[in-house]
This record gives C-alpha cells, sequence and structure tokens, in this order.
C-alpha cells in the first residue's frame, strides 16, 4: 500500500489560523454588543461576493493592496520595513494622474506611458529612504513616513494650482483614454468597477515572485536582509542591493497609485494620504511576506471592505464591527511567530514519535 505524505505549506496555515482566529474574536465581539454573529458574518461576505457585480467590485477594491502589500512585503524579504507605501502610492498616481491629464495620444499609448510614470516616480520616491539607509543607516521607519508627508503636501500644492477640478480639493476627472476601466470588463461583471489593473496586479505577484525565488538578484536582495555584513563579505554591493530594493518596493506602490486614482477612482483629492499604503502593511502581514500570500489577503481584506456596507445594511451591524474584525485579524498577524512556534513544536513532537 503506497502512502501519500502531503505537505501543507506553513505559511498557509498560518493565513488560514489567523483569519480563523480574527473572525472568531469578531464572533465574540458582536455577541457581546448584542448581534449575531452568523447572520453578520453572512451578509458580510454575501456583500462582496453575492453576485457578479460585487466580485467585480471587490476584485477592484483589492488591485491597490495588492500593489501595497507587494511593496511592503518586497522589502520586508529583503530586511527593510516599508512604511511608506502610502507615500510612493499617493506620489505615483499623481504623476500618472498629471500625465493623464496633459496628454493626449492613443489608450494604449498613454496608459502604458502613465504605468511607466507611475513605476519611476514611485521608485525615485523610495529610492532617497533607500540611499540615506545605505550611506547614512537611517533608519527607513523615520525616513520613509517622513516622506509620506513630503508626497501629501506636494500633491496638497500643485493640484489646485494646475490640475483643479470642479472643487479645490480635486482634480479634473481623468478622460477616457486614460482610465483603467474598460467597458468589455465592466460588462462581463455586471457594470462593476474592475478594471484593468487587476491584470496588472496579477503580473506584478507573478513578477516579484520570480525575482525572489528565482534570480541571482533576489538571492542578493534577500542575503542583505538576512545579515548584511555577511552578505558583503560574500562581495555582495549591500549598499546598491539596499537602495535597488527599496525602488522596487517604490515602483510597486506608485503602479498601485495609478490603478486606484485612474481605476478605481476617476480623480486625485487633495488632504487624503491613501489608507491603502497602510493597509499594505496589513496586507502584507497577513500573507506572511510571500508575493502569494500578499494576492490571498488582499482579496481577503477586499471583500471584508466590500461587504462591510452591506452587513451594515441588512442587520444594523454598524461598518465599525467589521473594521474591528479586519484589525483583530491584523493583530494575530503581527503575533504569527507564535503560531509558527506552535506549529513547529508540533512537527517537531510528531517527528520523534514517529521515530520512535
Amino acid at each position: 500500500m503506497t502512502k501519500f505524505k502531503i505537505q501543507i505549506n506553513n505559511d498557509a496555515i498560518i493565513l488560514l489560523l489567523t483569519i480563523l482566529l480574527g473572525l472568531l474574536a469578531g464572533a465574540l465581539f458582536m455577541l457581546a454588543t448584542g448581534h449575531d454573529p452568523l447572520l453578520g458574518y453572512e451578509f458580510l461576505f454575501r456583500g462582496g461576493l453575492m453576485s457578479l457585480e460585487r466580485i467585480g467590485n471587490t476584485l477592484a477594491t483589492a488591485t491597490p493592496l495588492i500593489f501595497t502589500g507587494l511593496s511592503v512585503a518586497f522589502a520586508f524579504k529583503t530586511g527593510l520595513f516599508n512604511i511608506g507605501a502610502a507615500g510612493q502610492m499617493l506620489f505615483g498616481g499623481f504623476c500618472a494622474t498629471a500625465v493623464g491629464l496633459t496628454l493626449q495620444l492613443p489608450k494604449p499609448v498613454l496608459l502604458s506611458v502613465m504605468a511607466f510614470c507611475a513605476m519611476v516616480s514611485g521608485a525615485l520616491w523610495a529610492a532617497l529612504p533607500g540611499w540615506f539607509k545605505a550611506k547614512f543607516n537611517v533608519h527607513e521607519v523615520v525616513s520613509t513616513i517622513m516622506f509620506n508627508w513630503i508626497a501629501y503636501w506636494l500633491v496638497y500644492y500643485f493640484v489646485p494650482i494646475y490640475f483643479k477640478g470642479a472643487f479645490e480639493t480635486e482634480s479634473r476627472n481623468i478622460p477616457l483614454e486614460a482610465s483603467l476601466r474598460s467597458e468589455w470588463l465592466s460588462q462581463l461583471f455586471n457594470g462593476s468597477y474592475i478594471n484593468i489593473g487587476l491584470f496588472l496586479a496579477l503580473a506584478a505577484v507573478l513578477i516579484s515572485a520570480f525575482l525572489l525565488q528565482r534570480t541571482t538578484l533576489g538571492f542578493e536582495l534577500k542575503a542583505v536582509g538576512f545579515n548584511r555584513y555577511a552578505a558583503e563579505y560574500a562581495g555582495i554591493n549591500a549598499s546598491r542591493s539596499i537602495v535597488f530594493s527599496m525602488m522596487i518596493a517604490g515602483a510597486l506602490a506608485g503602479l498601485g497609485g495609478m490603478t486606484l486614482y485612474s481605476g478605481y477612482a476617476t480623480n486625485i483629492q487633495i488632504g487624503v494620504l491613501p489608507s491603502q499604503g497602510i493597509d499594505g502593511i496589513a496586507v502584507a502581514l497577513l500573507g506572511a511576506n510571500s508575493p502569494w500570500g500578499v494576492l490571498a489577503a488582499a482579496l481577503f481584506f477586499g471583500t471584508l471592505y466590500s461587504g462591510k456596507g452591506f452587513m451594515n445594511a441588512m442587520t444594523s451591524i454598524p461598518p465599525e464591527i467589521a473594521d474591528t474584525i479586519i484589525a483583530t485579524i491584523i493583530y494575530f498577524a503581527a503575533t504569527n511567530v507564535l503560531i509558527r512556534k506552535v506549529l513547529d513544536k508540533m512537527k517537531n513532537r510528531n517527528r520523534n514519535q514517529g521515530g520512535n
């Protein structure tokens, strides 16, 4: 009799356990506030998945989260904590929007130029904190937070002067040629606001996974992240790797900004630092900093964000409870080291018993 041993990836187990623990805590919170958790979860997930239109909206909501999650995860895989995804996203999205409002080109060409500008501007915005880290050992958490607010105030200044729309607080709406929305794709999902940015996000997941796992560059970046001095001893240029890693992370976030402002939205507003940049940290944590984990986590968060309004409308459960559930899941994701230790201990115990 042939025995098949199924090996389940630890990251997948941790992802599922984190979600289950978060949902359980959310159920207890609903009970404590006098609500039915089964009914709440039914309408929460139905709100994001009950129809093709809602599925399309969930995918549209998840698309920017995939990019910012990848940005944070890629930097973390290489030993850097990129808190600046929000600023990189804002600056990259602003530059893409500026191109879309200025140039008159055929749609495929214009979108290509916008994507290129978003990636380059996001990469350059992240390159400076990377250079500060490599040259002067300035902690990237401090410098990226600082750059978030520099991007915030630059956009706050330039939009009303050069791209003002109907109100002082927003830019003009982008033309159809500069929009990532596609009529055939929207009709496929019954009129949802899904857009071709989703395909860009899936391509980014594939490229990030390939780069980290299958290339010499990925190996060097991860080696510097594990131990900078050992990597330098082995002949790797650690300073260059740090800057390059931050540039890749910034390019991903910048492209996410384009999908937000020309796909999910139709213009750019001042006085708003995109929450997707901060949520990307949660997505990366929940996805265990794996490109595939980030994809799954972003889709899950997209479902929760899309469904919480429907849950509120159908059950009178306030949407803040859905936000509390998300926060609880993030908390468990942040403690995944403990979950990993428990799993490792269980595996070692089973291995020892099998040896006996």
